[in-house]
């Protein structure tokens, strides 16, 4: 079955240009956005009683990270079946209903895709454990014997992400690759059936009318291993070129090929972003229009607030959007990183990014005298309305729009990443960045729901929803104004630097005319007569004539 989904976002042009190439897209993370049935757990009804939220805040699609059977191995990303949705979190109809009303509003609604490794509990890895060495069920994920005595060690010393061995021994005495917890055994890519179930995947929630897929570790998938294996060491010397045993090989994009031929059967195509963490100049392969169609730009993440680093990274990656004929992925924060706001309060450390000073913050405790949350707040405001002006799709990740800080004091025993566990509490992992949302400031668990899954600090009453909907000076107000203005700004592809004669400073214009600066520095910067009657948005204000530093400002067209 192909379904025609007539729904047109938002910021549509009527020159049909592909709905996602300048959108706006918020990414929930359903277990800790809203939770309508109390048990502590966000939920699809959850998303359905925010709606309104969302639709104010004016946003032309959702990204819903993994809703999907699990036992929370790893947040989510250990899906026991590919084709259902937690009943902690709802139903299918549920699901139903909430795609319906949210392309009511004119909301896309793109879902997260798993596919380099199930969890342990799907159907076919029981069957894998049930029929043994050699089996049909086995080859569907990497089994190896053993190496030593009796098979007794695993097949190579290679390590997971998460920590420890990236192998498991099973109870009859075989090993499974598990790149990232052991719960999450890799599915083997070269086998037919794991190719053809995707593509039934796929069009499953196609056919329900999901918009796009959010490819997760995009690179992974294929894999090289040939025996004799290499040695971890080996295969950190090895080049990622297209052929390294494990990482963005070049075969991946067969598959992609595949997933294309598919998703463009639908009017309209389907759409897919590849979180792929690879170099700079393979990006192109995954945003090409013959394999995914876009690729997340992961370069702020790691950006200092600096003039010269944002525009060296928006420069490199317009170029490699030009050469895929892709747009440009704009990302400040997600669910696998410290909030930016907090990483831009942070003092720097030498030799460090920003998101590696804001692990090491975490892991010393989160001293709330090393966090500048005042100047966070002020550049994170300032970092989000620059990229919103620029050309390309902007990611936005829940709770941004509030202002929210990471959540760096959970007690070890309601943490909840599997980087916690497996490095033995030396790292905190990503749970800060995965509180559930402040929704009302005098409501038990902030309007959240239930008690939370994680806990929220008490300082979350201060960014609540319902406080900042009625200041409008707040970070809520302000992606409300900067989201309404941006259907305006929106222009064809493409920006000129006007150069501003300090190194502090930036400042571009969009094809139509609409300007943005950004004073990256504490200077204040003077505006013209003629630019200050062009002002539309001040994320600092206007102060005796001038923009201050550490804020952003729209100019309108002159004229």
């Amino acid at each position: 079955m192909t379904q025609t989904t007539t729904t047109r976002t938002r910021h549509e042009e009527a020159s049909a240009e592909p709905w996602w190439r300048q959108a706006v897209v918020y990414q929930i993370y359903p277990r800790s956005f809203a939770d309508a049935t109390g048990d502590g757990i966000g939920d699809l009804q959850g998303v359905l009683e925010r709606i309104d939220h969302l639709d104010a805040l004016g946003v032309d699609a959702v990204w819903l990270s993994p809703f999907y059977p699990s036992a929370l191995a790893d947040g989510g990303y250990d899906v026991a079946d590919y084709r259902d949705v937690d009943p902690r979190i709802g139903t299918l109809e549920e699901f139903d209903r909430m795609v319906a009303a949210l392309h009511e509003r004119g909301i896309r609604v793109v879902v997260d895709i798993v596919p380099n490794h199930s969890s342990d509990l799907h159907p076919w890895f029981q069957a894998a454990l049930e029929a043994g060495r050699g089996s049909p069920e086995r080859a569907r994920y990497i089994f190896r014997e053993g190496t030593g005595p009796d098979g007794a060690e695993p097949p190579t010393d290679w390590v997971a992400m998460f920590g420890g061995s990236a192998w498991e021994r099973v109870a009859d005495g075989q090993w499974y690759l598990h790149s990232f917890a052991v719960e999450q055994p890799d599915l083997a890519w070269d086998h037919p059936e794991v190719r053809a179930d995707f593509l039934e995947t796929l069009r499953f929630w196609s056919d329900r009318g999901v918009d796009g897929f959010r490819i997760d570790v995009a690179h992974m998938l294929t894999k090289d291993l040939t025996e004799p294996l290499p040695s971890q060491a080996e295969l950190a010397a090895m080049p990622v070129d297209g052929m390294h045993p494990l990482l963005d090989r070049d075969d991946v994009h067969e598959v992609y090929a595949e997933w294309r031929a598919l998703f463009d059967s639908y009017d309209p195509p389907r759409t897919a972003v590849a979180e792929a963490w690879v170099h700079p100049s393979r990006i192109h392969r995954y945003a090409s229009p013959t394999s995914l169609g876009q690729s997340f730009n992961f370069d702020l993440l790691e950006a200092p607030f600096e003039a010269a680093a944002f525009r060296r990274i928006i420069a490199d990656n317009l170029a490699l959007a030009h050469e895929s004929g892709s747009s440009s992925t704009w990302v400040l924060s997600n669910h696998d990183v410290v909030r930016h706001a907090t990483r831009y309060g942070l003092a720097a450390t030498e030799g460090a990014s920003v998101r590696e000073r804001g692990i090491a913050w975490i892991r010393e405790g989160g001293p709330e005298a090393e966090l500048d949350r005042a100047r966070g707040e002020r550049r994170a405001r300032a970092a989000t309305v620059f990229i919103l002006g620029l050309p390309g799709s902007t990611y936005l990740y829940q709770g941004e729009e509030l202002g929210l800080h990471e959540a760096a004091t959970i007690p070890a025993e309601a943490r909840q990443d599997p980087t916690f566990f497996r490095s033995g509490g030396a790292e905190l992992g990503r749970d800060g960045c995965r509180v559930p949302l402040p929704w009302e400031a005098d409501a038990p668990a902030f309007g959240f729901g239930g008690e939370p899954h994680l806990p929220q600090p008490a300082w979350f009453g201060e960014h609540a929803a319902d406080a900042q909907a009625a200041d409008g000076s707040s970070t809520l107000a302000l992606y409300r104004q900067a989201l309404a203005l941006r259907a305006a700004l929106l222009a064809p592809e493409g920006l000129e630097w006007v150069e501003t004669g300090r190194d502090d400073v930036l400042r571009f214009a969009r094809p139509n005319g609409w300007e943005v600066v950004t004073a990256f520095g504490d200077a204040a910067v003077p505006l013209g007569a003629d630019e200050l009657e062009r002002v539309v948005l001040a994320t600092g204000g206007i102060v005796d004539g001038a923009m201050p530093g550490e804020s952003t400002v729209w100019l309108a067209p002159a004229g």
